[in-house]
């Protein structure tokens, strides 16, 4: 798994610079088959991350540009007459790696039309249920709001994203090494796929796999517990986002070699899985305290116990 893992990684490293922990999270989410959700300032490298990953997996890909007048049949499809019987004309989401560029610049009616398929992995169009292609993963992109033309997206479709994370600015080294490779070429045109799709789902199957201890899921309990009691969140991470947890901790542990979780797993990962999931409370905007933040102080708070590893 090392070895596949490194090799997807070299790829996507060949593209984005100075990132290796944004990176990593990414490939860890795909081989959860959940959704990523990056979000930062224009210009940063989100659609070039996506479009790295979709070559260095080798998966049928389609893009989306979000604007306001998209519509949602642009996302899941619509029917035509056609001999005398309707034909369904397949939307974006007939495929397996969906690139949902600022996604957070559309109408919230288009954003819900995402909801059936980032949850069920299927869409229903003039009555008719069309399962999509396996595996199918979201990578969507958004601009901070704030931002001209954009708008929050709905609870109910934050949740639907395994993670959120952002890139941020390069450093020094890294943004000269950038405008020294774009000068003459694009790198993203260098990039081969590191696996099949066959292999993809085969690795995504052995990290369904992977075991979690009882102390581990009281671990996981403990941390989603003390987000619903917090002073500074309003509401806490709910049952799915306690399943998502533990999903991202079996992939994060299969990527680093292990076939069980260890509490280490579920902290690394638990900042990404549920910052985007909270709410927090008046309180916590008085003392402008970012989620990020209230959540790590739960990490530190609550107490990690002692698995042994094997």
């Amino acid at each position: 798994m090392y070895e596949v893992t490194e090799k997807i990684l070299r790829e996507v490293r060949k593209v984005i610079v100075g990132k290796d922990d944004v990176v990593e999270k990414v490939w860890i989410s795909i081989l959860a088959q959940g959704h990523v959700l990056l979000e930062d300032v224009p210009g940063v490298g989100k659609t070039t991350m996506a479009l790295a990953f979709s070559k260095a997996l080798g998966l049928e890909t389609k893009r989306v540009q979000f604007t306001p007048d998209t519509m949602p049949s642009d996302i899941i499809g619509f029917s035509l007459p056609e001999q005398g019987r309707m034909v369904y004309q397949p939307g974006a989401v007939m495929t397996n790696l969906l690139l949902a560029d600022e996604i957070n610049r559309t109408s919230s009616k288009t954003q819900s039309a995402l909801l059936e398929a980032m949850e069920e992995y299927h869409v229903t169009v003039d009555g008719q249920t069309y399962p999509l292609p396996e595996p199918f993963v979201v990578l969507a992109t958004q601009n901070p709001v704030g931002s001209a033309g954009t708008q929050l997206l709905p609870a109910a479709q934050l949740d639907r994203f395994l993670i959120r994370t952002s890139m941020g600015y390069p450093d020094a080294k890294s943004q000269i090494d950038i405008l020294k490779e774009r000068h003459h070429e694009n790198p993203l045109d260098k990039l081969t796929a590191a696996v099949s799709r066959e292999q993809l789902l085969s690795l995504m199957n052995d990290a369904r796999q992977v075991h979690i201890s009882d102390p581990v899921y009281a671990y996981v309990v403990d941390l989603v517990t003390a987000t619903r009691e917090n002073e500074f969140i309003e509401l806490g991470v709910s049952p799915r986002g306690a399943l998502a947890l533990c999903r991202m901790a079996k992939s994060c542990a299969f990527v680093r070699g292990r076939d069980y979780v260890i509490p280490e797993d579920v902290a690394a990962v638990f900042d990404d899985v549920c910052c985007h999931r909270l709410v927090l409370s008046a309180k916590a905007r008085l003392h402008r305290l970012s989620a990020a933040v209230v959540t790590a102080e739960i990490v530190k708070t609550v107490k990690m116990p002692q698995v042994q590893e094997k």
